[in-house]
């Protein structure tokens, strides 16, 4: 006996995981956001540009084919060619290569901003997504480090064209030349033990002294049971690096005394490292502090190797130059703790932090922390080019700002109202026409400055039924609807059109209880001839808006 064929199962609609669907008021809210930071950026003189989703993956720098397919990080497939092409991962390494392809035609310094999505190929979890949207700004060609000082000074001025306010963000900024000269000075050479202790570092705001600990050490597992390896620093070398750089009661200056390092017995106060012992000396207090101090304290340190000499040096001019244009430390902090994690950093790194507080998916209050950051980048281009060629910028986490934006209640449900509705109350062509001419009026309309100012629509649906027309208005969220049947187009006079203020006429309706007095009332509706209907519609919507 033959088996009957198997029933087709039926396609399960799911999101891929780490990848989300974006709302109508998110689209908007983005929207404006970005329209602020480029006002910013465009003040400072910068020029949009967009480069392609997919790069070569070669051309990304950071990551190399395996055996089979290169699948550390990025999403890669292969063109006709067979060459591996990626999903970019930033939008510094397109730029690189943009700039180098085109390097003869472009104006140097080239400054420029981009805004677009990126894509990881990365363990997604809470807040971490595949896919994101970054905003960047750039300046290739510009060696010295005022244009390092211009851009934390750009990010400033972005926070607070979005509303916030001094006091809820700063600019945090150091040198990987200093961290290069630290890890020197404790004999860390190895370029991937050396990635391994940027890395820890820059996990101190998310695990804490113990937990860089570990990662300097042997390693960290999480609370999934994943492991993450470790530096392999011995105990003195570890000392040495949280000494320097973590727990810091005076943003990145001073330690307190719970830290873990030895000898430390005063809160508060500057410390004279040994990098040979560990031993710490307390030199004075400082409150409060400047950011010439904490650069003072670094190069009080006992470490004379030229990379650490050249990153203090570059910190202080940074520290002046944002002193003369006004941004002091409440802005823009000098901070020997920022790291950023991109090994392709090769002087200054700056990075946006929030430091209201939120509430965690643990329930616990933290900072919000970083939306953003950047830094030096010498060496991207000359990859392409083998010729120096200086670059510096940064880069902003939309989503994650946004996110920061909704919390700080910076960033207001859509004002866009839904589009007017047209009814349909005869199924004709010639009928469907009129409905069309209505439609088309509205939409066409310009307001006192010239402005298209109605959204309009005519009912696509099955109009058998009336009342589902006024089911789906209120759904739909629309303020208004234009109803014209055979009474309306043949009424004494010439036609006319119903008009109905679905917003006043909920605000009526909830408090009557009975339904004849409703229907007596004949709440928020008007009947004109239809040569008045834009006008008429017009008033309402403005009446609506004053209303809200």
């Amino acid at each position: 006996m033959a088996e009957s064929p198997k029933k087709p199962q039926r396609l399960r609609a799911r999101q891929p995981r780490g990848f989300i669907d974006r709302s109508p008021d998110d689209i908007r809210a983005t929207d404006r956001m970005v329209a602020e930071i480029r006002k910013v950026y465009e003040r400072y003189g910068f020029d949009p540009i967009e480069t392609p989703f997919f790069e070569y993956t070669d051309a990304l720098g950071k990551f190399l084919p395996d055996s089979d397919r290169p699948n550390e990080g990025v999403f890669s497939l292969q063109d006709e060619d067979e060459q591996w092409m990626s999903l970019r991962y930033d939008l510094t390494a397109p730029l690189a290569r943009h700039f180098a392809e085109n390097i003869n035609e472009l104006q140097t310094p080239y400054r420029t901003y981009r805004q677009g999505w990126v894509f990881r190929n990365e363990k997604p979890g809470p807040g971490r997504f595949r896919q994101f949207m970054q905003f960047d700004a750039d300046t290739v060609g510009a060696p010295g480090v005022q244009a390092d000082a211009e851009m934390c000074m750009m990010m400033a001025d972005t926070m607070e064209a979005l509303g916030i306010a001094r006091g809820d963000y700063v600019i945090r900024v150091n040198n990987r030349k200093v961290l290069d000269g630290v890890m020197e000075a404790i004999g860390v050479t190895d370029p991937g033990q050396k990635l391994a202790v940027l890395r820890a570092i820059d996990k101190l705001d998310k695990f804490g002294v113990e937990g860089v600990r570990r990662l300097l050490g042997e390693g960290r597992k999480d609370e999934s049971g994943d492991f993450t390896k470790g530096a392999g620093l011995n105990e003195n070398q570890t000392n040495l690096i949280i000494g320097v750089f973590a727990n810091s009661t005076a943003k990145g200056v001073a330690l307190s005394a719970d830290s873990g390092v030895p000898n430390v017995t005063a809160p508060g106060a500057i410390f004279t490292v040994d990098m040979k012992t560990g031993d710490q000396t307390a030199e004075k207090v400082i409150s409060p502090f400047t950011n010439f101090d904490t650069v003072d304290y670094l190069a009080s340190q006992t470490i004379t190797n030229q990379s650490f000499v050249s990153g203090i040096g570059e910190l202080r001019d940074v520290a002046t130059l944002c002193d003369a244009a006004g941004y002091g430390k409440d802005r823009i902090l000098i901070d020997p703790s920022v790291v950023r994690g991109l090994e392709y950093y090769t002087g200054p790194v700056y990075e946006a932090e929030l430091l209201f507080d939120v509430t965690n998916e643990k329930g616990e209050k933290v900072q919000f922390g970083s939306v953003g950051g950047g830094g030096r980048y010498d060496g991207l281009v000359k990859r392409f080019t083998g010729q120096d060629v200086p670059a510096t910028g940064f880069s902003i986490g939309v989503s994650r700002l946004m996110t920061a934006l909704k919390n700080l209640g910076k960033l207001h449900v859509s004002d866009v109202a839904a589009p007017v509705l047209v009814t349909v109350m005869d199924r004709d062509v010639e009928s469907l026409g009129r409905y069309q001419k209505m439609t088309q009026e509205l939409r066409n309309s310009k307001n006192e400055k010239g402005e298209y100012d109605i959204r309009a629509e005519m009912y696509q649906g099955n109009p058998k039924e009336f009342p589902k027309q006024m089911r789906y208005a209120n759904r739909r969220g629309c303020p208004i609807v234009v109803i014209q049947g055979k009474d309306e187009r043949e009424a004494d006079g010439g036609p006319v059109v119903t008009i109905k203020d679905m917003i006043e006429g909920m605000q009526i309706a909830d408090g009557m209880t009975d339904n004849a007095e409703l229907r007596k009332a004949r709440v928020a509706q008007v009947t004109v001839p239809d040569t008045e209907l834009v006008e008429t519609v017009r008033k309402m919507l403005a009446a609506q808006k004053a209303g809200r």
